[in-house]
């Protein structure tokens, strides 16, 4: 059985994702002694690289991919060895018009952005109106990001900081397919817009609990500036710089360590009960954290009524390429097009339709997705030899797919969904998306998809929940135990340090400091 190096601690971290490691990076480094407890064999959760293909040199982020929410405060802190690169090319979006293939490229200088928006729709209005809502959704984050690793504010300390009344509307108090309508006219452009409202989220533009609008405001106000970074060498280049930062300030990291229990009464030290090869074991925190879902915390706490049940909604699936495909559109280059963000069947018709398709239990007819290209902006997650091929990997984020699509047949819903999604990516290039994968050592393509139900079985996501559970807003609301600092529960020495928190979701280590934070009493 396994031995610790203490009896009790002063900390129990269940979980080792990136939460959980930030968090025990932080109390180790406070003097704490501190246990991470993780079920895999691995640190890093779903923010892990990995070679999904057999005897091929090519490093993915395989789960989660780009990185904006991980406030520079965190990385300062711990001294983790982690960098990001800025992609030269924010998106662009294929479209067929009046019979010839066109597109929306935005990035590349402000020229060729303005001139890429007037070749589309025939004037300056969009872009001008794109200037300035974004300038707006820009100023807010500014103002909004730095909020998230302080205590949290009240609804009324946040509208002030803010300071902008037409912003706070259009965000916190009408569903954003009202601003989206109201600020743009162009179809194409209009579900660029509205994509970041739906990323991991199943929703209406005009969806009136307002979910749509927050996961945009958490897509827009992302370090500051709404930007989407590409972590050098990987996802799992940020767990492995914390897992290592969490160990020399002399955290224990435990894996292949499922916990099973978590019994207290909220005063006495907690007891809590594993499972590994060997058997089951026990160990006593003062303090346990809880980097898994609100769902998983409520059955660990022997809860007769856990927290009710949620439902992911995307297709992931990871491509290595020979080379990238040529384009219909001539006149942007494929290194740029997919350089960025590369929107598929994502006009605002298009998004609509596939929701209210999915609404009634059908996959979408057209499926919506977007690519992301991190090879060209970071090469070092491919091998030299690769490298000097050509070779290129292809990271596809598929909406509208809820968890209940697939539930009568996984693997055949599976297929289907892959094969309509890749036929609209086809529509734009001109040539096969197949023609272009890469093989594995055994001659298979290399090519993988994953639904909810693939995630919630591999990593134990709720649902196949990307952000455990809707996300919430950034000020204290009727959150009950979860406190000053969002991430208490109803038993005081055990805290939520994972996505389900209050300001949590996506890679940003946010959840893991605030739970530290709240444990040192800041």
């Amino acid at each position: 059985m396994t031995s610790f190096g203490h009896d009790v601690y002063d900390d129990v971290i269940v979980g080792g994702g990136h939460n959980g490691l930030v968090a025990a990076a932080y109390l180790a480094r406070a003097g704490r002694s501190v246990l991470v407890l993780e079920r895999l064999g691995n640190t890093g959760g779903a923010a892990i690289s990995t070679r999904p293909f057999v005897g091929v040199d090519a490093r993915l982020s395989r789960y989660s991919y780009l990185v904006s929410l991980l406030p520079g405060k965190i990385v300062r802190d711990l001294g983790l060895e982690f960098a990001v690169r800025k992609r030269t090319v924010s998106s662009y979006t294929p479209v067929e018009r009046d019979g010839r293939a066109a597109g929306l490229l935005v990035g590349g200088g402000e020229s060729r952005t303005r001139e890429s928006f007037a070749r589309l729709t025939g004037s300056e209005r969009e872009y001008e109106s794109w200037r300035a809502f974004y300038g707006r959704t820009g100023r807010l984050a500014g103002k909004v990001f730095p909020t998230l690793t302080e205590p949290l504010p009240t609804r009324a300390e946040l509208r002030a900081r803010i300071d902008d009344e037409t912003a706070w509307r259009m965000l916190f108090e009408e569903p954003l397919g009202r601003a989206v309508e109201e600020h743009f006219a162009d179809d194409l452009v209009r579900g660029v817009v509205l994509t970041d409202a739906l990323i991991g989220t199943f929703a209406d533009a005009h969806d009136a609990s307002l979910v749509q609008n927050r996961c945009f405001l958490y897509h827009v106000i992302g370090g500051g500036t709404g930007d989407w970074d590409v972590p050098v060498g990987g996802m799992g280049a940020l767990t492995d710089a914390l897992a290592t930062a969490a160990r020399a300030a002399g955290a224990e990291i435990a894996t292949g360590h499922e916990v099973l229990r978590i019994e207290t009464d909220g005063r006495a030290p907690a007891e809590v009960t594993f499972r590994t090869a060997a058997g089951e074991g026990r160990v006593v925190g003062r303090t346990v954290l809880v980097n898994a879902s609100p769902r998983a915390l409520g059955e660990l706490m022997g809860e007769t009524e856990p927290a009710p049940p949620v439902e992911g909604a995307q297709l992931k699936v990871n491509m290595l390429l020979r080379r990238l495909p040529r384009l219909r559109d001539t006149s942007v280059d494929p290194r740029e097009a997919f350089g960025g963000t590369f929107h598929i069947a994502e006009g605002y018709a298009e998004l609509a339709r596939a929701y209210a398709e999915a609404a009634t239990g059908e996959l979408p007819s057209v499926p919506p997705s977007e690519i992301y290209c991190h090879s060209l902006t970071d090469p070092t997650i491919l091998g030299p030899e690769l490298v000097a091929q050509g070779y290129q990997t292809l990271t596809l984020f598929g909406l509208h797919t809820p968890a209940r699509l697939f539930g009568h047949d996984n693997q055949g819903a599976r297929e289907v969904l892959l094969t309509g999604t890749l036929a609209q990516l086809d529509a734009h290039l001109a040539e096969p998306i197949t023609d272009c994968l890469a093989f594995d050592a055994d001659g298979r393509p290399c090519i993988e998809a994953k639904t909810p139900l693939d995630l919630e079985r591999e990593l134990r996501l709720p649902g196949g929940h990307i952000f455990h559970r809707d996300l919430s807003w950034p000020y204290a609301q009727d959150q009950g135990a979860a406190g000053r600092w969002g991430v208490g529960t109803p038993y005081a020495n055990v805290l939520l340090c994972g996505a389900g928190a209050v300001r949590g979701g996506g890679v940003s280590g946010v959840p893991g400091h605030n739970a530290a934070m709240a444990v040192l009493g800041h």
